[in-house]
């Protein structure tokens, strides 16, 4: 049972007491993952719930969502205890995404994103022309106007995703929380839905949270993070404070992983030989850094041996004031770096 680390936060439209979640047992009591947790979702800001695998991430969003009960505590809605919604009243202020591929593949776009109006309409309800405007406006806002009649089985998992997101926002809920969003899509789908769900907080003002391994981009377009692990709790707050006070870093510890702030990604160590003063700048200084560091060397602002880089096709090395070589590739610079004598 692991109690949530104090983070500050102010209120929000989405907020938690002394929350804990877990499993009911039935006669063996409960299994609790978390206790005491207490947070806040804000609108218009898009916050990115990180961890490990077995974290917990899941059922902290289920929790959240109402699909699956609290075992203490107490969640809070625009100021109500959210246990104390129906579920028709629920659904049209939280929208849930989840990581299961949808089973609707036999429907298209149009009809899928449709099904969003439900809380509104019921079941069997009829779409009026209100609804038709929101349904079209909501296939409009991921991008998916070409494919609105194409059956939903014929798109690309990224297009799927869209769809899925769509029929959220068709649901007009101020709160949208999606488990793993990205999940089973390429580099490029998963910046367009990263994108996407950050536009749809800062432009239409969306309390959006979702669960993500999808760092680099967490990194890039959150506003908050949550940060959540078995050792400690939870940990919430804006992205660069987590960054500065080592809590993002100790995430995802391991033997011999480190976390880079200068770059926002998790590094390998690699054993160190030797000191390499560099002289390059902007993207050529990133780069030439990582290669260096590949292969053992660890830049440094003063050292004997010395590497100037002013194009991609551009090496000069030297040791103090002998030339070594010259190259006119990283693949050269790195074939020749290693043939120095005791270059490990």
């Amino acid at each position: 049972m692991v109690q949530t680390a104090h983070f500050p936060h102010p209120p929000g439209v989405l907020r938690a007491e002394h929350l804990a979640i877990g499993y009911r047992l039935g006669r063996r009591g409960e299994k609790r993952l978390y206790d005491q947790l207490s947070f806040a979702l804000h609108p218009g800001e898009l916050t990115c719930l990180l961890g490990p695998n077995g974290a917990g991430k899941s059922t902290l969003l289920r929790t959240i969502g109402g699909t699956q009960a609290s075992l203490d505590g107490a969640l809070f809605l625009e100021d109500r205890e959210l246990k104390k919604f129906r579920e028709k009243e629920r659904a049209r202020r939280i929208g849930l995404v989840l990581t299961d591929r949808t089973m609707a593949g036999g429907l298209p776009v149009r009809e899928l994103v449709a099904l969003g109006r439900q809380p509104h309409t019921g079941f069997f309800g009829r779409l009026g022309r209100e609804d038709l405007r929101i349904v079209e406006e909501a296939i409009a806002a991921v991008g998916l106007e070409e494919k609105s009649e194409v059956y939903v089985a014929e798109l690309s998992d990224g297009e799927r995703q869209k769809a899925m997101i769509a029929r959220a926002i068709a649901q007009e809920c101020p709160v949208l929380l999606l488990d793993e969003p990205t999940a089973f899509l390429d580099v490029v789908s998963r910046i367009e839905i990263l994108n996407l769900l950050h536009r749809l907080a800062t432009e239409h003002g969306k309390t959006i949270l979702l669960s993500t391994h999808d760092l680099e981009q967490a990194l890039l377009l959150s506003d908050r993070l949550w940060l959540l692990s078995r050792e400690r709790g939870l940990e919430c707050g804006v992205v660069e404070d987590l960054v500065f006070s080592g809590a993002l870093g100790r995430l995802f510890s391991r033997n011999g992983i480190t976390f880079d702030a200068g770059s926002g990604s998790f590094r390998p160590e690699f054993p160190v030989g030797k000191t390499i003063a560099v002289q390059a700048e902007g993207t050529l200084l990133f780069w030439a850094k990582n290669a260096l560091m590949r292969n053992g060397y660890l830049p440094a602002e003063e050292a004997p041996l010395r590497l100037e880089v002013k194009a991609p096709d551009q090496f000069c090395v030297t040791n103090g004031s002998t030339p070594l070589f010259q190259a006119a590739s990283f693949e050269e610079f790195i074939r020749r770096l290693k043939s120095i004598p005791d270059s490990r």
